[in-house]
């Protein structure tokens, strides 16, 4: 089995939250063959041998992020004192393609392609998700979604992840299989 875990990270929390996915998926199916990738370098062409996609991004402004959530991300960031590698990564994922932009590029796929949706969030009344609109982008290109969508919180908009949310990856991601 090929599986490939697609994030856009701002500040680090999904990319955790995907690297702890990509285990499960590994400690389920040692076998398999799992590519953890941020979106700028997830090359199209690895989309076609996958058998599972597993793709993700952090919630803005109630949904996916956009350029302008990402540069507002970046702002933000670099204002804080002691952010230093957050803003690092919040800068180089603003300047890359975001999950929108390559969503657009994705091929449709054959039926029987698995996918699985997720997100990072805050746990605040009306704060949204970014899971459900990655969700239905994958199944608009035919992938057949092998769970309901999943949202993994965060403490603060900038994180951390709240404690047991990377075991609860770790668990989410090995059903997958």
């Amino acid at each position: 089995m090929q599986a490939l875990i697609v994030y856009e990270s701002m500040y680090g929390n999904t990319r955790e939250i995907a690297e702890a996915i990509a285990e499960g998926v590994h400690e389920a199916q040692p076998d398999a063959s799992v590519r953890c990738l941020p979106v700028a370098q997830a090359d199209l062409d690895l989309t076609r041998t996958a058998d599972l996609l597993v793709v993700g991004g952090p919630t803005h402004m109630h949904g996916m992020s956009s350029g302008l959530s990402r540069r507002m991300a970046v702002k933000a960031e670099a204002g804080k004192d002691g952010h230093r590698e957050q803003a690092h990564e919040a800068a180089t994922t603003a300047e890359g393609p975001g999950l929108r932009t390559w969503f657009r590029s994705l091929p449709d796929t054959e039926p029987g392609t698995h996918a699985a949706a997720f997100d990072t969030r805050a746990d605040i009344k009306h704060s949204g998700g970014a899971a459900d609109g990655i969700a239905r982008r994958l199944t608009q290109h035919h992938y057949d979604l092998t769970t309901e969508p999943e949202g993994f919180i965060v403490e603060e908009s900038d994180g951390p992840l709240r404690a047991g949310e990377l075991e609860r990856a770790k668990s989410w991601g090995a059903q997958l299989v």
